[in-house]
């Protein structure tokens, strides 16, 4: 069984106990969709500041996946495997 960490930017890290990654253990290739539930399970905060009522990624929610937007690739369904680095970057916007 592998881990596969997801970095969070300090604006996130709140709402995951002032962790700066979270940890899953999987087995084989997981999809962005499930790492995120796995994640988030004692974080409902979190889960809610990551993704819609629907289930989908927040518009200033972007996430990637060695360098890649998932956005570009399949989406929450893109997928991770062992010692791939998993990122997450809230947009913040101001003037």
């Amino acid at each position: 069984m592998a881990e596969i960490s997801v970095l969070l930017p300090s604006i996130l890290q709140p709402f995951a106990g002032g962790q700066p990654s979270l940890t899953a253990a999987a087995e084989g290739t997981v999809t962005v969709g499930w790492l995120l539930d796995s994640v988030t399970v004692g974080y409902p905060v979190l889960a809610r500041r990551l993704r819609d009522e629907t289930g989908a990624l927040r518009r200033y929610v972007n996430i990637y996946v060695n360098g890649d937007e998932v956005r570009r690739l399949q989406g929450l369904e893109t997928e991770v495997a062992e010692g791939q680095e998993v990122l997450i970057i809230q947009s913040i916007a101001g003037g």
